[in-house]
C-alpha cells in the first residue's frame, strides 16, 4: 500500500473515531436514529482508542497526522469532563427533586387520607 493511501485510512479512522465520540456525548445526531444520544460509558471507550492508536502509531506519524490525532483526542477529552460533570449535576438534581417528591407525599394529609382508605387488611 502506497503512502498516501495509508495516510488516508488513518485520518479516515481518526475522524470516524472522532465522530463515534461526538455522538456518544451527544454532541452529533445519530445518524440511523435523527436523534442526540448520550453514552458517556462509550464516549470514554472511545477516547481509550484514539489514544491507543496514538500510542501504538507513534514515531510513524507525520506532523499533520499527529496534529489530528491530538486534536481530536484533546477535544473529545475536555467534551468528555463537561458532559461528565453535566450528568453528574443531573443526577443530584434529579435525586433532589425525587426526594423532595416523595418529602411533599409524607406531608401531604389528603394522599395520606386516600391511602389509608385504600388499603386492605
Amino acid at each position: 500500500m502506497d503512502e498516501k493511501l495509508m495516510r488516508d485510512h488513518f485520518l479516515q479512522l481518526v475522524l470516524g473515531l472522532q465522530s463515534s465520540g461526538w455522538m456518544m456525548l451527544g454532541k452529533i445526531a445519530n445518524p440511523m436514529t435523527g436523534k442526540s444520544e448520550k453514552n458517556l460509558d462509550a464516549a470514554k471507550n472511545t477516547i481509550d482508542t484514539l489514544i491507543m492508536l496514538r500510542e501504538k502509531t507513534k514515531g510513524n506519524l507525520d506532523d499533520s497526522e499527529k496534529q489530528m490525532i491530538e486534536a481530536a483526542i484533546s477535544q473529545l477529552q475536555v467534551n468528555y469532563v463537561e458532559e461528565s460533570a453535566n450528568n453528574e449535576k443531573q443526577v443530584e438534581s434529579d435525586d433532589a427533586k425525587d426526594s423532595l417528591n416523595s418529602g411533599m407525599k409524607d406531608t401531604n394529609p389528603e394522599e395520606k387520607k386516600n391511602d389509608s382508605s385504600t388499603k386492605t387488611e
